[in-house]
C-alpha cells in the first residue's frame, strides 16, 4: 500500500488562552493570603517589580458611581464600569494608569558623600521599603513572628508533658506511654486494658505484668489535664470531672449518683422519671442539669483545637449619610510598580542578552500588574453589585436576604458566571453585621403564597428564630416548624425543615427538650 503525502486547508475558530489571559485567570480565583504569597513571589523573581512607597496608587480607580436602588438609598461605590468588560476580567488599554517608570523622582535621589561619619548607622544611608503601606510595630512583628511559626500542640504532646513531670518507675513510665498512645484525639481511651496488658505482657516475659498495675497507672493519667482524659466512656469522663471538683460544690453528689445511675434516663431527657427516681424537686434537678451541662464530654477538644484560620476581607463595606460605600481593602497587598531606575536601562536598539532579559522581565512586569488592576477592578465592581442587591439584609439582617443567583450578577456586570464564580470564591466582605464570605449572599429561592420568593438563607433565620423562641418544655417540630412558615406565606416541606436545621447543628426536638 502506497501511501501518498497531501495539503489541505480548513477553516475553524479555536480559543486560545494567552498567557496574561492565564495569569489574570489565575489572579482572581486566589484568596487575599495565597494572593500576598504570590505577589512576594513575584518581587523576588522579578528585578522590575518593587514596593511602592507612596501611598497614591495607580491600580486603584478614582471613579465614583451612584447606583440609585429600589428603597431610595444609594450605593456610593468607587467601582470601575468603565473598565473592559470581557470574561476574563483583564482592564482596557484606554483606561491604565500611567506607567509609573515615566516619572523623573528617581533621578532626584541625594548622593551619598565619600566621607562618613564612624558612628553613621545603616539606616541612615539606606532607606527600605516598607512591606506594606500600614506602619508596623515591633511588639506587632514579634507576635506575628510567634503565631505563624508555633507548633501546634497535641493531645499527647500535653499528656507526655505532664507525665515527664510526675515521678514513676520505669515499668509504670513505660505502662503510661502506652496508654497515651491508645487516646484518641477527643481524650477517650480506645483499647481495653486487657489489650493494652496483653501488648505489654508480650514483651516483658521474664517479669509477668499484672492488669492491676495497668489500671492503678491508668487511674494517675486520668488525673492530669483536661479532666475527664483517659475515660473509657462517656459516664466514666463525666465522673473523673465531678470527682475533681471541690467537696463544697452544691449539688455535687446528686450530679455524680445521677451519672452514676440513671444517665440513660438524663440522655433520653425523661425529667419526670428523673425526679421520681432520684427523689429530686424540678428546681434541684434544674441545679443538677446545669452543673453537668458545665462538663466537657470531648475532653480532648480543649487541646486539639487546630490551627488558627485567619480572614481578611477583600472588600471593605460602610454607611455614611444613608449611603453604602463599597472599597477595597488597601491593606489586603502591597502596592507594587515598575523599579524605574531599572527599566530606564533597557536600550530599544540592543539586543544583547542582558538587554534582552530585562525587556522580557518588564514586559512580565507589566502583566502583572495589569492583571492586579483587573483582578481589583472586577472584584469591586461585583462586589457593589451584590451590595446593591442585598441592601435590606445589610438593614434587618438575614431574614430580610432576597433570592441571588450568580447569573443575575454575570448579566449585571456583562461577566460570563465562570468568572463571578472566580470572584466570590475566598473573598471576604466586611460589614457592620460582620464578615461573610461573598458566596454566603448567593442563595436559592422558595415561592411565597403572594407570588413574591423567600431566599433560603432567610428560611434559616425565621427557623433559627422560632427555635430560639420555642418552649424548653415542648420545642417544635419540624411539622410545627413547617406550619407556622406557611402561615407567613411560605411553603416549605417537612424535610426541607429538617434538611435546614440539621445544616445549622440543631438537634431535633425530642434533644431540645428541658425544664423551664
Amino acid at each position: 500500500m502506497v501511501m501518498k503525502a497531501s495539503l489541505q486547508l480548513k477553516m475553524g475558530a479555536q480559543l486560545t488562552m494567552t498567557p496574561q489571559l492565564q495569569q489574570a485567570i489565575r489572579l482572581l480565583q486566589l484568596s487575599t493570603l495565597d494572593l500576598q504569597q504570590e505577589i512576594q513571589q513575584a518581587l523576588e523573581s522579578n528585578p522590575m517589580l518593587e514596593i511602592s512607597e507612596d501611598q497614591e496608587s495607580g491600580t486603584d480607580s478614582d471613579q465614583n458611581v451612584n447606583s440609585q436602588s429600589s428603597d431610595g438609598l444609594k450605593v456610593d461605590a468607587e467601582t470601575a464600569d468603565n473598565a473592559g468588560n470581557d470574561d476574563s476580567g483583564t482592564g482596557s488599554e484606554e483606561h491604565a494608569a500611567p506607567e509609573p517608570w515615566e516619572n523623573e523622582d528617581w533621578q532626584n535621589n541625594s548622593e551619598i558623600p565619600d566621607n562618613l561619619p564612624v558612628d553613621t548607622a545603616w539606616e541612615d544611608v539606606y532607606q527600605s521599603a516598607p512591606a506594606s503601606s500600614a506602619p508596623r510595630s515591633e511588639d506587632d512583628d514579634e507576635s506575628d513572628f510567634e503565631t505563624r511559626n508555633s507548633v501546634e500542640e497535641t493531645l499527647q504532646d500535653h499528656l507526655l508533658w505532664q507525665l515527664n513531670l510526675t515521678p514513676l518507675s520505669d515499668r509504670d513510665r513505660a505502662i503510661a506511654h502506652t496508654i497515651i498512645d491508645a487516646i484518641d484525639n477527643t481524650g477517650y481511651l480506645v483499647q481495653s486494658l486487657e489489650e493494652i496488658h496483653q501488648a505489654l505482657a508480650e514483651a516483658d516475659d521474664e517479669d509477668p505484668l499484672e492488669e492491676d498495675e495497668v489500671e492503678a497507672v491508668l487511674h494517675r493519667i486520668q488525673f492530669f489535664d483536661p479532666p475527664g482524659v483517659g475515660a473509657r466512656d462517656l459516664q466514666e469522663c463525666l465522673l473523673i470531672q465531678l470527682n475533681q471538683m471541690p467537696e463544697d460544690t452544691p449539688l455535687l453528689g446528686q450530679a455524680r449518683r445521677l451519672i452514676k445511675h440513671f444517665i440513660k434516663l438524663l440522655g433520653s431527657r425523661d425529667y419526670k422519671q428523673l425526679m421520681r427516681r432520684s427523689r429530686l424537686t424540678e428546681d434541684q434537678l434544674k441545679e443538677v442539669l446545669t452543673l453537668i451541662q458545665s462538663l466537657q464530654p470531648r475532653p480532648g477538644d480543649a487541646i486539639n483545637s487546630g490551627p488558627s484560620e485567619y480572614v481578611v476581607p477583600d472588600v471593605i463595606v460602610t454607611k455614611h449619610q444613608d449611603r453604602w460605600r463599597v472599597e477595597l481593602n488597601p491593606e489586603i497587598a502591597p502596592r507594587i510598580r515598575v523599579n524605574a531606575m531599572y527599566a530606564s536601562y533597557i536600550k530599544r536598539a540592543d539586543s544583547s542578552a542582558d538587554n534582552t532579559y530585562m525587556r522580557d522581565q518588564l514586559q512580565e512586569a507589566k502583566w502583572f500588574i495589569k492583571s492586579l488592576q483587573s483582578r481589583n477592578e472586577t472584584l469591586l465592581k461585583v462586589a457593589t453589585r451584590i451590595v446593591e442587591h442585598q441592601m435590606a439584609f445589610l438593614e434587618e439582617g438575614d431574614e430580610a436576604m432576597k433570592p441571588l443567583i450568580l447569573s443575575e450578577i454575570a448579566q449585571a456586570v456583562e461577566m460570563h458566571e465562570s468568572t463571578i464564580s472566580r470572584v466570590t470564591t475566598q473573598k471576604y466582605m466586611h460589614t457592620p453585621r460582620g464578615i461573610f464570605e461573598l458566596k454566603y449572599f448567593f442563595s436559592s429561592h422558595v415561592s411565597t403564597d403572594s407570588g413574591g420568593e423567600c431566599s433560603s438563607t432567610a428560611i434559616r433565620a425565621m427557623i433559627r428564630k422560632l427555635i430560639a423562641d420555642e418552649s424548653d418544655r415542648k420545642p417544635l417540630s419540624d411539622n410545627k416548624i413547617a406550619a407556622l412558615l406557611s402561615d407567613q406565606g411560605i411553603n416549605v416541606a417537612r424535610r426541607t425543615v429538617a434538611k435546614y436545621r440539621e445544616a445549622m447543628h440543631i438537634p431535633p426536638s425530642n434533644e431540645r427538650k428541658g425544664l423551664s
